[in-house]
């Protein structure tokens, strides 16, 4: 069963807030976003598909992801760990590597919650940087909330069970 209902996401503008509930236990989850295991499933074959990431999982340590969009165009970014509380929270800049049309190379800063829950995981993004760029936070809004759903379709498929 697929929950995309389940998902949330909004903005007020400046910082994005997403959350979703995931059928699978925060050490599982938090392996899935961190870990080359992106690459399975981050995107779809109609947005853009993760084709490369790689993260040096320590506080100060960098990650870099490439993604390959519908029509062939590679779109790098990367970013800095600021914090790493496994399989809690993580906390990591974020620049993209081109000019975005809507938020350009500005630094943005997400941070991720993993919380446990009866069926599994209630994951929680905040996203924030956007100030005085509210067409880059509905956008990214949006993003975060195709993201979760393609987690949650993940783990349904029962790619996240407990190992």
């Amino acid at each position: 069963m697929i929950r995309g209902s389940n998902v949330q996401s909004m903005t007020n503008g400046e910082t994005v807030m997403a959350s979703a509930e995931i059928d699978a236990p925060p050490d599982r989850v938090f392996r899935a976003l961190v870990t080359q295991e992106v690459e399975t499933w981050w995107g779809s074959a109609d947005t853009y598909r993760t084709v490369d990431w790689s993260a040096d999982l320590r506080v100060g340590g960098r990650w870099t992801v490439v993604v390959r969009t519908a029509d062939g165009r590679d779109l790098p970014a990367s970013g800095e760990f600021l914090e790493i509380e496994a399989p809690r929270r993580i906390v990591q800049t974020r620049t993209y590597e081109w000019d975005h049309p809507t938020l350009g190379r500005r630094q943005t800063t997400a941070a991720w919650l993993l919380e446990p829950i009866a069926d599994g995981t209630r994951l929680t993004i905040c996203h924030g940087g956007f100030a005085g760029l509210s067409h880059a936070a509905t956008e990214h809004a949006e993003g975060w909330g195709r993201v979760l759903a393609w987690l949650q379709a993940y783990a349904d498929a029962g790619r996240l069970a407990a190992a």
